[in-house]
């Protein structure tokens, strides 16, 4: 018996990398996975059903269940059809884990209009309208007097919470805002009976190699029978977690690289300045330092 048997979930951009230990995971433990993957490069161009459909090989040879998907999930058309998808083909969606994404780095002064708008509709949006469709079901069922007992598992990052990295304003802001949307989803969705959790991984993967001032350390080869601590399998145990009908926890985000998880914090008032009155400009000049 798996911790996720009678389960079914979809997973984004499960070709490769943490998506696809993600979809390995969650299948060996009994779920009906939804292998969802454009199969595009780092930028999101091009398209190649290969990647999605070897996983789904890959969990059938073990016993497993699984469908390949190509959909693009920053097309809203494409989002309502992957859920569908999930939905006509095992009958129902109990697990959303949303892990596409793309990479177009570049400094803010050299960032053209498409290198921005790319990351945050690959990411933020691409988030928002699988979770939007997948969250219209959910309460479609529970008005309906059906017990719904969801799970979604967004993807946030290192960038854009707790280290924001120079070259990466798009990913960055596409990251925190991913963060921020987990949080809502919770309070909103909380009555349907789903949970909302984000993770922000840090591990090796196509995109991790290709940022800048990174790749080298992700590249770094790890000796036979060592730890790796930078294996993509090692995000994916938190994730098969969360997932599962009896976790209680929602509304977090979680960082998550090799034997470590930390639970992240939002914005929080530090420290504080206070007057009786309007703020005078002088007042500021003399005071506003305090705050570091």
């Amino acid at each position: 018996m798996g911790s996720l048997d009678g389960r079914v979930a979809i997973i984004t951009g499960a070709g490769r990398g943490i998506g696809r230990a993600h979809a390995l995971l969650l299948a060996a433990e009994g779920a009906a996975v939804v292998v969802n993957d454009l199969g595009g490069d780092n930028e999101g161009s091009g398209a190649d059903a290969g990647p999605a459909q070897q996983v789904v090989e890959e969990i059938i040879a073990a016993g497993g269940r699984a469908v390949a998907d190509t959909a693009n999930i920053a097309e809203w058309a494409g989002a309502q059809g992957l859920v569908e998808r999930a939905i006509s083909t095992f009958g129902g969606l109990d697990v959303l884990v949303n892990n596409a994404g793309i990479l177009r780095d570049a400094f803010i002064a050299t960032m053209d209009e498409a290198q921005w708008d790319s990351v945050i509709a690959v990411h933020l949006k691409g988030h928002f309208a699988v979770l939007h469709h997948a969250a219209a079901y959910w309460k479609d069922q529970s008005k309906a007097g059906k017990q719904v007992a969801a799970s979604v598992i967004n993807t946030a990052s290192a960038s854009g919470t707790f280290m924001p990295n120079p070259g990466q304003a798009n990913y960055g802001a596409a990251k925190a805002g991913i963060a921020a949307m987990t949080q809502v989803a919770a309070l909103e969705l909380e009555r349907y009976g789903v949970r909302a959790n984000a993770i922000a991984p840090v591990a090796r993967t196509r995109l991790t190699l290709a940022t800048p001032g990174m790749g080298a350390m992700f590249a770094e080869e790890v000796p036979d029978g060592e730890f790796d601590a930078f294996a993509p399998e090692n995000i994916s145990p938190i994730v098969g977690y969360l997932a599962q009908e009896k976790c209680p926890i929602t509304g977090k985000v979680f960082a998550v690289q090799g034997g470590a998880i930390s639970v992240l914090n939002g914005w929080t008032a530090a420290q504080t300045i206070e007057t009786a009155g309007p703020w005078e400009l002088a007042d500021l000049a003399d005071r506003l330092p305090e705050l570091g």
